[in-house]
């Protein structure tokens, strides 16, 4: 398969209490959306993109890609995101992103799709040399079933689930900064200043 076989899933649909509750996604650092810097990032050319997102859906529909709420009520964490994600895709593969992880590494859907293939799984999870980042992973579509299954029986450890499955652990050696979650105005503003200074070197 190629990156052409996935679709990436941005998930936007958290409380984001720590900031305040201000939609995380949307947040501005250094000119852009939170969530297009993942998108500029991650996204390759002719990949498919959907957003995942419970509040603003019009604002997240600037940017130019379809945007859908969790199909389950009451904020049930990302595993309700990456379900609709699944549903909705296209493609044999989708790759799972948070919307508040700006640094993520550009190569992150080539080295997923690696893992994935050559351990034969059913899904591959990011790694840093501490530990893993479960919701940033790329999974086969046909895992949808059990997803909803995991889900109707009320369980929402995402953990648990991948368990049940043979996932690729992909480790990106020395890049624990990447897979950095942007929870709080001071973190915000350090990815800001970083951004900026590389913008001016």
């Amino acid at each position: 398969m190629t990156l052409n076989d996935i679709t990436l899933a941005v998930l936007a649909g958290g409380k984001a209490r720590r900031m305040g509750g201000e939609d995380k996604g949307l947040i501005p650092v250094a000119g852009q959306p939170m969530i297009q810097h993942v998108l500029n990032r991650v996204r390759q050319p002719d990949m498919a993109a959907l957003v995942i997102a419970n509040r603003n859906q019009e604002a997240y529909a600037d940017l130019g890609l379809p945007v859908h709420a969790d199909s389950l009520p009451g904020f049930m964490g990302p595993m309700a995101g990456m379900m609709v994600a699944m549903s909705l895709a296209q493609t044999p593969l989708v790759l799972i992103c948070p919307c508040d992880t700006p640094n993520l590494p550009a190569d992150l859907a080539q080295r997923l799709l690696d893992a994935l293939e050559q351990e034969g799984a059913d899904a591959a999870v990011a790694c840093d040399d501490e530990r893993e980042h479960p919701v940033v992973i790329l999974l086969k579509r046909e895992l949808l079933g059990s997803i909803e299954q995991f889900l109707a029986a009320g369980d929402r450890k995402i953990d648990l689930w991948y368990g049940q499955h043979k996932v690729a652990r992909c480790v990106f050696a020395g890049a624990a900064d990447a897979f950095a979650n942007i929870n709080t105005p001071e973190q915000r503003q350090e990815l800001e200043q970083q951004l900026l200074a590389e913008t001016h070197r």
